[in-house]
């Protein structure tokens, strides 16, 4: 039996598996409608990105809770157990679980650790509690789209992943800071483990140049979503910095992204004006505050980051 419905079963809750497929171009569909026919699969005539496909089946979904999970990411057995007593708050977004390498115990992921670089939300710190647990939970600044369980109800409320995000990369940074600035919490637990299969090498130069291309327009995205007031305007002013040396340096792709963004800027404003009525006349908090809050709840604690 596959790890996730030995997972799903030991959790002992009602559930649904909804496959969202991408235009796979093997033979994929085939085989999980000959073998499990009792799997959702909803199927992309195109290509859409992960945003966009992910999006519908999260739109599918009937039950209180969604479970994110990538096709490349393998759940323990006993993986939902110690994640469901966090939905006993009323303010929890989601959780998400260790992942660790598929044939080793190497961490690849644990909580989200938040940071600044100058003005810049750091996204690539992890960190957990050395003896590993924390009776009060612990704060994660967002949640791998690869493992999160969260909340259908205010997933919904956010609408999903932001689709201009799309095709890929920090959609599942920008999904937990929205959370996040509503008020809702995201935390980490240490003992729900998955394992993740790292992916091939890519050879493709021109490959490798797209994606640097749509990373870094989707990290302009994020900061100019999130950050306001003065930290924006230095965020702004740091671009334009980074912009003339980037020029100079004759970075192709990262003139690029700028384009791109600067193209769908009036989507950006568009994202901010759907948060802020979405607060419903309460304030959204900060970034920042959000950064202080997590590391001041780990304060005289001792943790291990990577």
């Amino acid at each position: 039996m596959p790890p996730l419905l030995i997972a799903l079963g030991n959790a002992e809750l009602a559930y649904e598996v909804i496959i969202s497929d991408d235009a796979s171009t093997d033979d994929s569909v085939f085989f999980l409608q000959s073998n499990y026919p009792s799997f959702n699969i909803i199927c992309n005539k195109t290509n859409a990105g992960f945003s966009p496909t992910i999006n519908k089946g999260i739109f599918e979904a009937q039950y209180d809770y969604v479970l994110l999970l990538n096709s490349d990411v393998k759940l323990g057995a006993d993986f939902f157990k110690p994640m469901m007593h966090y939905f006993n708050y009323t303010d929890t977004f989601g959780v998400m679980g260790r992942i660790i390498g598929w044939n080793d115990e190497i961490i690849q992921d644990a909580a989200k650790y938040p940071s600044f670089q100058g003005t810049k939300i750091k996204t690539s710190g992890n960190y957990y509690l050395e003896d590993g647990q924390d009776e009060q939970g612990l704060y994660s600044m967002y949640l791998s789209g690869a493992n999160a369980l969260v909340s259908r109800e205010k997933l919904l409320a956010l609408g999903g992943f932001n689709e201009l995000f799309a095709p890929f990369y920090v959609e599942d940074v920008d999904l937990s800071i929205r959370a996040w600035r509503l008020g809702w919490k995201c935390y980490y637990e240490h003992q729900a483990i998955c394992r993740h299969q790292t992916s091939t090498s890519i050879n493709s130069a021109n490959k490798k140049q797209y994606i640097k291309k749509i990373y870094n327009r989707n990290k302009l995205f994020l900061h100019a979503l999130h950050l306001n007031g003065l930290k924006r305007s230095l965020w702004f002013l740091q671009v334009l910095v980074e912009t003339f040396f980037q020029t100079l340096l004759f970075k192709k792709f990262y003139l690029q992204s700028l384009l791109m963004f600067l193209q769908h800027y009036k989507k950006v404003s568009q994202s901010r004006i759907q948060l802020k009525q979405l607060a419903n006349g309460k304030k959204l908090l900060s970034v920042d505050e959000v950064v202080n809050f997590i590391t001041s709840s780990i304060e005289g604690k001792k943790v291990t980051r990577f």
